[in-house]
């Protein structure tokens, strides 16, 4: 019996993060609006993060609010990996210090699902 296996959407979120607050959710949804936040993401040069479970944690935030603390820790991990894929120390902010200039653009960070392993969906 063949059941009809709907993958589900894709989803997507984008954090700002000023390192003085907690980072905030800044743009969040699945299907064509988390494929819009992917190519903001890509024409912006904003890394991004593949993890279906934080994804899905962080899309349950309400936009403009910042992350529970809940999800610092996990959420930490992965700005500490933006940073050092763009050849910052994570701690030289809060040490005083930036090994290179710092723009807005540069503190966004984008989770998303990953695409459907296997999957034959064709974009119409």
């Amino acid at each position: 019996m063949n059941r009809d296996r709907r993958n589900p959407p894709r989803k997507a979120v984008a954090l700002h993060y000023s390192g003085k607050r907690a980072p905030r959710i800044t743009a969040s949804g699945g299907g064509t609006v988390a494929e819009r936040i992917l190519q903001i993401a890509r024409e912006h040069d904003v890394p991004v993060h593949e993890d279906p479970l934080l994804t899905e944690a962080l899309s349950q935030v309400p936009l403009g609010e910042e992350i529970p603390e809940n999800l610092y820790v996990a959420v930490a991990e992965v700005l500490a990996f933006v940073y050092r894929l763009s050849g910052r120390d994570p701690g030289a902010e809060r040490k005083g210090g930036l090994t290179t200039p710092q723009d807005p653009e540069d503190r966004a960070k984008t989770a998303t699902d990953p695409p459907p392993r296997g999957s034959r969906h064709r974009p119409s």
